[in-house]
C-alpha cells in the first residue's frame, strides 16, 4: 500500500455534480465525469486515506446467482484495516496507475478494469453479465468520507466462485433471510446496498 498510486477525483467535483448520501441511480450523470481524464488523477494511497478533499473511486461489485448474494467476512489481511472482521456483500478495489490510459478510452475499457479488480480477489468460474447500476457515498464515517463507490451487479450463470485472496473468509451465497440476520455486522456500504437490494437488482434488467 505504501507505494500504491490510486485514482481519485476532487471532492469539489462530486459537490458540483450533486453530492448525496447513500445510493444514487443516475449513473450516466456521474460516471462519465468521474472517468474523464481532465477530472481525475493518480495519487499515493496513504495520504488519500485521510484527505476528505479527495474521493477515491472504488468499483463495488455485488455477485448474484438466482437471487442469492455472495457474502464474505474481511479477514486480518484486508487492505483496509478499518473494515477488518466486517461482513460484506461487495467486492471493492481501487483503480491503480497500471490501469492508466484506459480512462481516455470508452466505458468498455473501464468495465474491463473492474473485471480485473474482481479477478484479483475472487476466482470466477461462472459466466456473468456486468451491470453498473448506481453511485454510492457514505460521509457518515471516516472510511466513507474519502471513498466514492460505483456499484456493479454481476449476474452469474452458476455459483462457481472461490476466494482469490487471503483476506476473504467465510465466502458463501446467502438468501434474503440469511443476509437480514447478518446485516448489523456488515460494513456500512454493504448495509446501504442491502437495504435497497431490490432496486439494485431491478436496475440490471
Amino acid at each position: 500500500m505504501t507505494d500504491e498510486m490510486i485514482l481519485v477525483v476532487r471532492r469539489a467535483l462530486f459537490d458540483e455534480l450533486g453530492a448525496f448520501q447513500g445510493l444514487n441511480f443516475e449513473i450516466d450523470r456521474y460516471l462519465p465525469a468521474l472517468l474523464a481524464r481532465e477530472n481525475n488523477f493518480f495519487t499515493p494511497r496513504p495520504p488519500a486515506e485521510t484527505n476528505p478533499e479527495l474521493k477515491q473511486i472504488i468499483p463495488y461489485v455485488l455477485l448474484v446467482h438466482e437471487g442469492r448474494v455472495l457474502h464474505y467476512v474481511r479477514g486480518k489481511k484486508a487492505g483496509e484495516q478499518r473494515l477488518v472482521a466486517k461482513g460484506s456483500i461487495g467486492i471493492g478495489g481501487h483503480m491503480n496507475d497500471h490501469d492508466e490510459g484506459l480512462f481516455a478510452l470508452d466505458r468498455a475499457a473501464y468495465d474491463a478494469a473492474v473485471q480485473r479488480e474482481v479477478g484479483e480477489e475472487l476466482k470466477l468460474g461462472a459466466r456473468y453479465s456486468n451491470h453498473a447500476v448506481a453511485l454510492l457515498n457514505d460521509d457518515s464515517n471516516e472510511v466513507g468520507k474519502v471513498h466514492l463507490g460505483v456499484v456493479h451487479v454481476f449476474q452469474l450463470e452458476t455459483p462457481d466462485v472461490q476466494k482469490g485472496e487471503a483476506m476473504i473468509t467465510e465466502l458463501q451465497f446467502l438468501d434474503r433471510a440469511q443476509l437480514t440476520a447478518r446485516r448489523d455486522t456488515m460494513e456500512s456500504w454493504s448495509q446501504i446496498c442491502f437495504d435497497r437490494l431490490d432496486e439494485l437488482l431491478a436496475a440490471t434488467r
